[in-house]
């Protein structure tokens, strides 16, 4: 008689070996060690991302306590808290953001028929950041504050697909336009952005790419109008124009026109001035798409309410930094199990559902399929929904 695998162990086959195994190769993870490699590394963290485990001692516990049943998963080694401790302390971060950035390729590969909420044909992204407080008493590395420790997360996210595509992990200090010269720049793509990210020197090396940037005007903005197109005022749209910077070092950096476009949220009865370089795509769908620039602050409340990425098992920068690109892999493996086996249960549910079942052995579809109850979420009305399918 067959017995019946895990889910853990089903999950698990959605995972591409191969290609973390070339990840482990390329930074030499597995050089001189025995007996608890980097895949059984990455099955621990990832088993404490999915059930919400606390601690170390927390992960060793659990862990110990289901004893055969890992051995379908491949983690075929006794799990101890200190072994667990020095790998994440010692071994390469790098091995488990480039698994993370295969397990994205392949995420976004499958959500690629996935439409916008506005009509446009070229990729889309948001960019923002996040930060996670630390105390600076065990975190000194993370410098922030005179008397505070805090690392940030600054994401760019896809905005068609809800897929973080690239994720840099810097000390509280940084500020987010300084990313702007290390993000990798698509040619036509849209990069939606607020207000902290608005510096004409690196949004006009952004244009000469060329890529498309949306971003919010400030206040105190000098620029003088050449052109005015018309609009149809019961959009919500106020102005449609061309400008070019008066400033004089705004001038100077960039010496380019911009597409100046005023629209009127009647949601929230606010005024907003929005900044592009594109003057082909219509005003209103300029204005749409900024709003949903919003999706990224849904995807770092999720990953901060149900992933561990608030409070972390060591304190050095190579084990917060394996951590949150364990999180990041956990967060892309649930979005490519949904579009797999679940697509009608939001994120949310298959996460709640593998935590109490993950060493049940039955079919994977099988426990999706018995949740029967109907989806309520909440949705305030001027938020987007994250991976709404």
């Amino acid at each position: 008689m067959k017995r019946e695998r895990t889910i853990f162990s089903q999950v698990l086959d959605f995972l591409p070996k191969y290609e973390f195994d070339k990840c482990v190769e390329r930074y030499q993870g597995n050089h001189k060690i025995q007996s608890f490699p980097c895949y059984a590394q990455f099955l621990c963290m990832a088993f404490a991302q999915l059930t919400y485990r606390e601690s170390l001692r927390d992960i060793e516990t659990c862990l110990r306590a289901v004893g055969p049943k890992l051995y379908p998963t491949g983690l075929r080694v006794r799990v101890s808290r200190s072994t667990l401790a020095d790998a994440n302390h010692s071994r390469d971060w790098r091995i488990f953001a480039d698994f993370a950035q295969v397990l994205i390729r392949t995420a976004r590969d499958l959500y690629s028929r996935e439409s916008l909420p506005v009509e446009l044909d070229q990729t889309a992204y948001a960019l923002d950041s996040t930060t996670i407080d630390l105390c600076l008493a065990l975190f000194p590395w993370a410098k922030f504050r005179k008397a505070k420790a805090a690392v940030k997360l600054h994401t760019l996210l896809d905005i068609r697909v809800s897929i973080p595509t690239v994720v840099i992990i810097t000390h509280g200090k940084i500020h987010d336009v300084n990313i702007l010269d290390d993000l990798p720049l698509e040619a036509g793509a849209f990069y939606v952005m607020d207000r902290g990210y608005l510096d004409f020197k690196r949004l006009y090396r952004m244009s000469l790419l060329p890529a498309y940037f949306v971003t919010r005007a400030k206040k105190n903005l000098q620029s003088h109008r050449v052109y005015s197109r018309k609009v149809d005022k019961t959009t919500g749209l106020r102005a449609d124009q061309t400008i070019f910077l008066d400033g004089l070092a705004s001038a100077m950096h960039y010496p380019d026109k911009i597409r100046r476009i005023v629209y009127y949220d009647t949601d929230t009865q606010k005024r907003l001035v929005f900044l592009t370089n594109n003057f082909l795509v219509e005003a209103l769908t300029i204005a749409l798409l900024y709003k949903c620039r919003w999706q990224i602050e849904l995807f770092f409340k999720w990953i901060k309410q149900h992933l561990r990425i608030k409070a972390f098992y060591g304190t050095s920068e190579n084990a917060v930094k394996t951590q949150i690109w364990i999180a990041v892999s956990t967060y892309v493996l649930i979005a490519i199990v949904k579009f797999h086996l679940a697509k009608d249960l939001s994120l949310y549910t298959i996460l709640q559902i593998l935590s109490v079942t993950l060493f049940e052995k039955t079919p994977i579809s099988q426990a999706f399929s018995l949740n029967s109850f109907p989806e309520k979420e909440y949705h305030p009305f001027n938020q987007l929904t994250l991976f709404d399918l």
